[in-house]
């Protein structure tokens, strides 16, 4: 599977514990799978939701110690035997296709998200599973260390979002919440005429709207960061580098002035080492 996609989370890396290494490649897999059919190829809406469902319905096999269709057997595969031997929630996987699905009818009919709470709805189901089954298996379940992982894997996928402007934008992937636009003076319509390397910048409107979404995502890993502390060895340690690795993102953002509507900010070998330093860095808040 491409290195590049689902960046911002980890894939089975050397800190990982060895026996945990399997079912986190299944659910990378399934998922990476799972956004690649909403996602990739020359398929039609119709025929990507079509797909969809029988993805899902392969899902469903598999929870109930049934045989999938014989279309994904890499994925099913492995992910059978992880669901077996960890109970991994199916409800968790299912979110995952959900938010795929709800992808393609946004970008179908163009209508994006009128607020920041129905964004983070959607990251809800397209981002946030994907931490609680990591939590799940660790063992770690309660609701201050979920609420915490919540707050992770949204910020994790905003800033994917503001990364990602220059490509989603003439895809017709609208991420940016109305209600935040509208509060700069800007509408939908005014996205169409932005284009990567176009030779006018961006308007500062548009440049105020990335800083302050910049800032959200920022707020929102910095709520998430204690748990960090509540993961055992090599996991905590694999956290620090996730946060620090979304941090950084920012910062390149910040970099080029807010204005990812005209070229991707990219990690590189530069970034390591400021990464790590912060990553070693973090500590524990004393109670106030």
């Amino acid at each position: 599977m491409p290195s590049t996609h689902y960046e911002n989370f980890p894939v089975a890396s050397w800190l990982c514990p060895p026996r945990l290494r399997p079912p986190i490649a299944a659910i990378y897999g399934f998922a990476r799978t799972a956004d690649d059919i909403a996602d990739e190829g020359d398929a039609d809406p119709a025929q990507r939701l079509d797909d969809l469902h029988a993805f899902r319905a392969d899902l469903g096999a598999v929870a109930r110690g049934k045989a999938p269709s014989a279309r994904w057997p890499g994925v099913f595969g492995p992910l059978a035997q992880a669901m077996h031997a960890f109970a991994l929630p199916e409800r968790l996987l299912a979110d995952l296709l959900s938010a795929f699905m709800q992808d393609i009818e946004k970008t179908r009919d163009g209508s994006g998200y009128a607020d920041r709470g129905g964004l983070l709805d959607y990251c809800r189901r397209s981002a946030n599973p994907v931490g609680r089954l990591l939590l799940h298996l660790y063992g770690v379940d309660d609701a201050i260390a979920l609420a915490q992982s919540d707050a992770i894997c949204s910020a994790l996928q905003l800033i994917n979002f503001w990364q990602d402007l220059s490509v989603d934008l003439p895809r017709g992937r609208f991420y940016l919440p109305r209600a935040d636009s509208a509060m700069h003076g800007l509408a939908g319509r005014d996205f169409r005429t932005f284009r990567p390397l176009a030779p006018a910048a961006p308007p500062p409107a548009a440049i105020a709207l990335v800083a302050t979404e910049v800032a959200w995502a920022r707020a929102l890993m910095r709520e998430g960061a204690p748990l960090v502390h509540r993961l055992p060895g090599r996991a905590g340690w694999e956290l620090r580098f996730v946060v620090q690795g979304g941090q950084r993102i920012l910062d390149r953002i910040e970099a080029q002035g807010c204005d990812s509507f005209s070229r991707r900010p990219t990690l590189g070998k530069a970034d390591m080492l400021p990464m790590a330093w912060r990553a070693f860095g973090m500590r524990r808040q004393s109670p106030a």
